[in-house]
């Protein structure tokens, strides 16, 4: 997500904004707005004629992410929360020296990729619209990897479970919302590396592996 910059503004505390880089740095997840918040408030960084606690962690956020324009990092808004993020333009350079990313078999990407436009839906529904019966292989490898969870169950004989995607598929493709989900063939080009040399030559047998992006 784009974000308008945003100028230093003198009624927002240094150490809030230290504090906030600090915190986002620190984590592995995106880091919600709400978290943020908090902390501010813990450590009476939020001045005491601001009103809204909120928005004005959110300024603060705006603020740090102005900071890292142009840079090699930057802050964006993914999956719900805020994380820092390899500057996209530099992504191509850091395929040739980074290591090789591991292969996805494109039974699990195109699983995928049924689920998450199609969701809530049950197996039975994504073997309806690849055609071809689903390996159980296959969704344990989307489980495992946090990609899918259960979303209840339909009502209609034997109750089949319901399948939908997790903040994790957002933070891995990084989206803020499913709504942001991109057309389906770049979905299939851009997924992440998650499976252990195990798990994928446990689903050679389903397809065609694709490269993973780093």
């Amino acid at each position: 997500m784009m974000i308008s910059k945003v100028q230093d503004v003198p009624s927002l505390p240094e150490e809030a904004i230290r504090l906030a880089e600090a915190l986002i740095f620190a984590e592995t997840e995106p880091v919600r707005l709400s978290r943020v918040s908090e902390l501010l408030a813990v450590r009476q960084l939020v001045p005491e004629k601001v009103e809204d606690a909120a928005a004005f962690s959110l300024s603060v956020l705006k603020n740090l992410s102005a900071r890292y324009e142009g840079r090699g990092v930057q802050l964006v808004e993914i999956a719900g929360g805020w994380q820092f993020r390899t500057a996209p333009d530099l992504a191509h350079v850091l395929t040739r020296v980074m290591e090789r990313p591991r292969r996805l078999p494109r039974a699990v990407m195109e699983t995928l990729a049924i689920i998450a436009y199609h969701q809530p839906c049950t197996r039975v529904d994504v073997e309806e619209i690849r055609g071809v019966t689903l390996g159980q292989n296959v969704m344990n490898t989307l489980i495992e990897a946090s990609l899918i969870s259960p979303r209840g169950r339909k009502e209609i004989p034997g109750r089949p479970v319901l399948w939908g995607t997790t903040p994790d598929f957002l933070r891995y493709f990084g989206l803020r919302a499913l709504s942001d989900l991109p057309a389906r063939e770049e979905l299939l080009r851009d997924v992440p590396p998650l499976l252990s040399a195990a798990s994928a030559a446990e689903s050679e047998d389903d397809g065609e592996a694709v490269s993973v992006p780093e």
